[in-house]
């Protein structure tokens, strides 16, 4: 009798545990599903939503924790595609098939987080050939999470200073990416609505895809300006080595700002060298600071790349040596725009790809003009300026 009493009692409170075990996971659903919703209303989910119904062309896509969850095989090392000061991206495959990368961020930005379903909307519409594609966002977390395309072939700051020394790069390829970076920032800058400031920009923020197009990428320190204003202040961030020496004093993110940076990472592309590098000795060496005082001692060939140093080639790389020196003035004002930067990049690549314009007797048959009337040196040699403008008449 005993016995039956026992078991009788051993039923009971397996089933109490039970019970109460069901009413515990209930309740940690539910808790789970407040703390879903309160994270995705502070991250403006609720005016993000509102936007992608009133515009039925948006291809923006917000998405379940557990969605990129099973993506990325909840967030697994063997899926991290790289770190970063802001946070961690890792590569992962939807439901559909694609493959995406996904930014899990570390950092709460208060200033992001009140308008950041607006700026959301914004990233979401920019369609630039060489700016990474923003797909969509998830919102159900302390730290928004985004998802962007995809890009295959690594960074800008991999393919020069990670890979063997001893690998070719071509200054085609250097130009090619300068030039479709330098679009890239400079549609950003002027063509975007608002402007948008990308507030870090260096060479690991710069991705190539498998033909080595570059597409600028990372808006984490991204500023949204407004349409009557040039600058915005904030806390300094970005990346040591590259940072605007204005913004450490003023704390105003401009434009020219990322024409700074971009300085430093033509530097990287001439010179092969880290924004920030060890040679010799112990002393932590600036590239920028390195470079100019190269370039006032008249000693530009000493910090160049090997790889590219040939006769042929130097008329080119002082010329972008000379657009890097201009970006890297300490006075913002002094620096040229990015469309300006673009714009030269543009010609010197043509230029590049065309040598044959240097012929003064060709010049002259297209032109049909004396050279008396051309810009000349004071070594009679044409200047690269007219030699690209000229480029770009004769493709007309």
């Amino acid at each position: 009798m005993s016995a039956c009493v026992y078991a009788g009692i051993s039923i009971s409170l397996v089933i109490l545990s039970s019970f109460c075990f069901c009413i515990y996971m209930v309740h940690e659903r539910r808790t789970l599903k407040r703390v879903k919703r309160r994270y995705f209303q502070q991250n403006g989910g609720w005016q993000l939503l509102h936007e992608i119904k009133s515009n039925q062309c948006l291809a923006f896509k917000i998405f379940t924790k557990e969605e990129l969850e099973q993506a990325t095989n909840k967030f697994d090392k063997s899926s991290v595609l790289g770190h970063g000061g802001y946070g961690t991206v890792y590569k992962g495959i939807l439901k559909d098939n694609r493959t995406v990368a996904i930014k899990k961020s570390k950092i709460i930005d208060e200033r992001q987080n009140k308008e950041f379903g607006k700026e959301m909307i914004i990233l979401s519409q920019i369609n630039h050939k060489n700016v990474v594609k923003l797909l969509g966002c998830c919102l159900e977390v302390e730290v928004p999470m985004l998802v962007y395309e995809f890009v295959s072939n690594g960074t800008l700051f991999q393919l020069i200073h990670e890979k063997s020394h001893s690998a070719h790069i071509s200054l085609d390829l250097r130009l090619k990416v300068a030039s479709e970076s330098a679009g890239a920032l400079a549609y950003l800058h002027s063509s975007a609505s608002p402007p948008i400031i990308h507030g870090d920009v260096k060479s690991s923020n710069i991705l190539l895809d498998y033909n080595y197009t570059a597409k600028v990428s990372d808006f984490g320190a991204s500023m949204l300006v407004p349409m009557d204003q040039t600058q915005c202040a904030t806390l300094v961030q970005g990346t040591c080595g590259y940072l605007d020496p204005e913004l450490l004093q003023t704390y105003h993110l401009t434009d020219k700002s990322d024409v700074y940076s971009f300085g430093v990472v033509l530097l990287e592309l001439l010179t092969r060298k880290k924004a920030l590098y060890f040679e010799g000795s112990e002393d932590e060496k600036s590239l920028a600071s390195a470079f100019m005082s190269a370039m006032k001692q008249n000693q530009l060939l000493q910090i160049l790349d090997g790889q590219i140093k040939n006769e042929e080639d130097m008329d080119v790389i002082r010329e972008v040596s000379e657009l890097a020196n201009q970006c890297l003035s300490v006075r913002g004002q002094e620096r040229p725009s990015m469309d300006e930067v673009a714009e030269k990049l543009c010609r010197l690549r043509k230029l590049k790809l065309h040598p044959w314009v240097q012929h003064p007797e060709e010049i002259e048959r297209l032109l049909g003009k004396s050279s008396n009337h051309h810009e000349t040196d004071t070594t009679g040699h044409y200047s690269l300026e007219k030699k690209a403008a000229l480029d770009m008449e004769s493709g007309r």
